[in-house]
């Protein structure tokens, strides 16, 4: 009997859903955000966007994100059958694909949902390399004005599996740390060298946030303005997304590319 056998995966799911979601509630979890509205749960949230974080990292998102209305893209592998059917269990939508398989096909999937619906994404999955940004997440900021928050996530001393992303396991009663960017808009109609940019700018944002969340975790301090995090259900509908528009004062909006490298470089504007 194969693993891949539908009847099996669907056990496996249901088995894993509970084992997360017992294992993760143990933990001592807390955030810090630069706008708390960015949460699908807070009252002041205004409207879809796209959630990323590390393919390692997983398991906290994953406890505390359902029944917000976030749709994930996940992989076609056989691993993601599996992860398909605890998302499904633990209040999310899934689109399946990826760069290697299906890519097409789920991003039209993907730009159909985002009017009524979050999205989530790991932009180093499911291949890797470890830590380093697909374009993925930078195009469809730009092509729906969909705005971007990123994660980042860290345990205290967390078993590490042998895998190409060092697949992170806290161990139980630990700490769990995470920090979340305000709501970052990419320029409209970025061409391919502005993707590049925006891609390099936002992976590095993102390992920032990371290694704050570890060093967080590790370290056992207290950070000023942080919060409990629990697992909470987004209990309202979803505000209506205007185009390119937010209500949080809080939000970055980008440049175009050529205007961020100018500033960043002023002798190329007398060139």
């Amino acid at each position: 009997m194969k693993l891949t056998w539908p009847p099996i995966t669907k056990l496996a799911g249901l088995m894993a859903s509970g084992l997360v979601t017992r294992w993760m509630s143990t933990l001592d979890c807390r955030g810090a955000y630069y706008d708390p509205s960015i949460d699908p749960a807070h009252p002041e949230f205004d409207g879809p966007k796209l959630f990323v974080f590390w393919h390692e990292n997983v398991l906290m998102p994953l406890y505390l994100g359902g029944h917000k209305r976030l749709t994930m893209l996940l992989s076609q592998h056989r691993d993601g059958d599996i992860l398909s059917h605890v998302a499904h269990r633990m209040g999310f939508g899934t689109v399946r694909g990826s760069t290697y398989r299906g890519g097409a096909a789920a991003m039209r999937e993907l730009i159909r949902r985002s009017k009524t619906e979050n999205l989530t994404m790991t932009p180093d999955g499911p291949r890797g390399p470890r830590r380093v940004l697909s374009q993925g997440p930078i195009y469809l900021a730009s092509k729906l004005q969909l705005p971007l928050v990123m994660m980042g996530f860290g345990y205290d001393r967390p078993w590490r599996l042998n895998s190409w992303d060092r697949f992170a396991i806290p161990k139980p009663y630990s700490r769990a740390r995470a920090v979340f960017s305000p709501q970052i808009y990419m320029p409209r109609k970025l061409d391919r060298d502005g993707i590049e940019h925006y891609r390099g700018e936002m992976e590095r944002l993102m390992n920032r946030l990371t290694d704050e969340a570890e060093a967080w975790a590790e370290a056992g301090t207290t950070k000023q303005g942080e919060v409990v995090l629990r697992p909470e259900p987004m209990r309202r509908p979803m505000p209506v997304r205007e185009e390119g528009v937010s209500r949080s004062r809080r939000a970055i909006i980008l440049p175009q590319a050529d205007q961020a490298a100018q500033a960043h470089h002023p002798e190329r504007r007398a060139a």
